[in-house]
């Protein structure tokens, strides 16, 4: 006769974990219980002997950064957050688990329940954020630090799974993360073997580990990932050791381990285990509690955390106190950047333009503005996917961030574009105050959307650097000119895209973007890369507008032309010569439709007054959306079809961007 044994207490708090995700998941009737109920025993160890973090201050800056990366498994992630007594997940929200306005979604959301550091879902984002946030540690870290005061010293962890494995930014991230070094990035790799389809024998059968020794990367494995809470413990403690590289944990697990008929199946992947099914769960792990009750023995375990983690702040506070006293000018430039204020009269470094300037391309004139700017905000950091001399995004005032010089603010990301969008997320939602920017083609946004939309999503304060805007990038042809990109772009909710039309512009709108970062909201510009003249009447504070009145007639115009970037210089010629044979002619410069959308209707009227039905929007880009603003009566130039392979200069002439046809069209709709 068997005899039973009384479970350790290590036992019920990963069972804890376990039935807690299996309860929320069986009363919503949709999440996923396999990966919390089989990467339980690793996440229990990393809260309860290793993670630094204070429940009852979330945002307390020198706390580790914890990421789940399968954000599928949130389960996992909200029990924890529950059990270690953070007042924004309560039992009563593990109960809504999935439901209209719980603080405990489908997937985590920064954004909605303190305690989730970034965004998770997609699959391979949460790591690559991952390597932001370490980026974001280190940079810190080699800024602020002093050789007998360390004010800057945290960990980011890890939980990833066989699908963030397969996607390919998790590839590009952690090839970045190894060539860096990021000694504080320390992974655990949910090796369940696991994914929708089945088992990953169909379709993944590489070697991780090696790959990861080849990235650069310290790799270790915990064969029995199920029980071995010691083995575990002892593979983070190695993992802290090392210190100039990342570290992957490859921790083989059994999905929806304790289920005597699911577990090791894709059945328990993404379904409930139904009541007969729980019912065997509970007695196979011998959980004799009721549904959503944790045993006191758990619970007192798990909510040492909150006197760990006031312990640990204190230490810090000390530490802090210190470092005011003897270091008081870094101490306030590290105070102000952590209170998301910006230094005082920042946007006096913006350049200025006349129509006696030369012309130039806004690409050139967005560096110039950067590297205005560099100097007076030295939270401003960023790069390019390998396109640095064309983007034009080099900060000469600072050297690049390499492995024994984080303090460099020119980061490297060499052809990642994807890596490099969530990347820059997790940079801004560090929490340290650094405005991160990324750069590319604006075609390949394309390679990145998902990481844009989730910089709206997730509300992180982004500047997206990107140029080669139109057709007019001229011989690379219809792979590289994006027709097509802005409006999908602009489709994407909270994020501001801004075109410029000039220098004066370019300022307006870095301005709009420097304080949109600040207030955790993301902006795209594109920019040109052929040269754009400086135009009479362009204003850097007519952006935040969205759109405004760059040339009028006297009296009420007959006509309306809207440009937006490089043909608002096309528009004003026409206009010139509209004017020369009696038409009364209004141009509105339109670099953001969102900007504009967000002001009062009489301002909006102000600019396009419902009495003038006569417009024409000029824009070399794919028509969509522009009927909001031409109306029933207006007309559109614009290109529904893929560009070509030419000089630039001819390119724009066969689209029919041209003063000529510009004027053409506008007689057509008068008359």
């Amino acid at each position: 006769m068997a005899v039973a044994t009384t479970p350790s207490v290590e036992e019920l708090c990963v069972n804890s974990i376990r039935f807690l995700a299996i309860d929320a998941v069986e009363k919503a009737k949709s999440g996923h219980p396999g990966l919390p109920m089989g990467a339980a025993p690793m996440a229990f160890v990393l809260w309860d002997q290793f993670l630094r973090f204070n429940p009852k201050n979330p945002q307390w800056f020198n706390r580790d950064r914890f990421v789940l990366s399968a954000g599928h498994g949130c389960m996992l992630q909200y029990a924890l957050l529950y059990l270690t007594g953070y007042d924004s997940v309560t039992l009563d929200d593990i109960k809504q688990f999935r439901q209209w306005g719980s603080k405990t979604p489908g997937h985590p959301e920064n954004f909605e329940t303190a305690g989730v550091e970034v965004t998770t879902g997609p699959l391979g984002q949460g790591i690559a954020n991952a390597v932001g946030l370490a980026m974001a540690e280190t940079h810190l870290a080699a800024c602020f630090n002093k050789p007998d005061l360390t004010l800057v010293d945290h960990y980011t962890y890890v939980i990833l799974g066989d699908g963030c494995n397969m996607e390919g930014v998790s590839g590009e991230a952690c090839s970045l993360a190894g060539h860096l070094g990021l000694g504080k990035l320390i992974a655990l790799y949910d090796d369940n073997h696991i994914s929708i389809d089945g088992s990953t024998d169909v379709s993944f059968t590489e070697d991780v580990s090696k790959r990861f020794e080849a990235y650069g990367w310290h790799v270790l494995h915990v064969p029995d990932g199920n029980t071995d809470l010691a083995g575990i413990a002892a593979a983070i403690a190695e993992a802290k050791q090392v210190t100039d590289k990342p570290t992957m944990i490859k921790v083989t697990t059994t999905i929806g381990y304790g289920s005597p008929n699911k577990q090791n199946t894709a059945g328990i992947h993404g379904a409930a285990l139904g009541s007969d099914e729980i019912a065997a769960t509970r007695a196979h792990l011998g959980w004799n509690y009721e549904p959503f009750v944790v045993p006191d023995e758990a619970l007192n375990r798990f909510r040492q955390a909150v006197g760990r983690g006031a312990s640990y702040e204190a230490e810090w506070n000390e530490i802090w106190a210190q470092y005011k006293t003897r270091y008081a000018a870094e101490a306030a430039e590290f105070e102000r950047r952590l209170s998301g204020k910006l230094p005082e009269g920042w946007e006096q470094s913006l350049p200025t333009y006349t129509p006696a300037d030369k012309a130039i391309a806004t690409r050139k004139t967005s560096e110039i503005t950067l590297n205005a700017l560099a100097p007076v905000l030295p939270e401003l950091i960023g790069g390019s996917a390998d396109l640095t001399h064309s983007n034009l995004t080099y900060l000469k005032i600072s050297d690049s961030f390499q492995k024994g010089n984080y303090a460099g603010r020119n980061l490297r990301f060499g052809v990642r574009e994807h890596a490099m969008g969530a990347i820059c997320n997790g940079i801004a939602l560090h929490g340290s105050g650094l405005i991160p920017y990324g750069a590319t083609f604006l075609v390949f946004t394309d390679y990145m959307r998902a990481a844009i939309r989730l910089s709206a999503l997730a509300q992180c304060g982004v500047i997206w650097v990107m140029t080669h805007d139109s057709v007019a990038l001229g011989e690379d042809g219809p792979t590289h000119q994006p027709v097509e990109t802005i409006a999908s772009l602009r489709a994407i909710p909270a994020l501001t895209v801004i075109r410029p039309a000039d220098g004066n512009e370019t300022s307006g709108a870095y301005k709009v973007a420097i304080e949109l970062a600040n207030q955790h909201r993301p902006t795209l510009m594109a920019f040109s890369r052929q040269n754009l003249p400086q135009l009479q009447g362009s204003s850097i504070e007519a952006v935040a507008k969205g759109a405004y009145v760059l040339s009028d007639s006297e009296s009420t115009p007959d006509l309306i032309l809207i440009g937006t970037g490089s043909e608002v210089s096309l528009c004003v010629e026409a206009a010139a010569q509209l004017s020369a044979e009696g038409v009364k002619v209004r141009v509105v410069s339109m670099p953001s439709w969102e900007l504009f959308d967000a002001q009062d209707a009489a301002y909006q009227e102000s600019v396009l007054p419902k009495a003038v039905t006569k417009r024409l929007a000029v824009e070399a880009g794919i028509t969509m959306g522009w009927c909001k603003y031409v109306g029933s009566e207006g007309d559109i130039l614009g290109i529904d079809r893929f560009g070509a392979s030419a000089p630039g200069g001819t390119c724009m002439e066969k689209f029919g961007f041209t003063v000529a046809n510009v004027v053409e069209k506008a007689k057509a709709l008068l008359s």
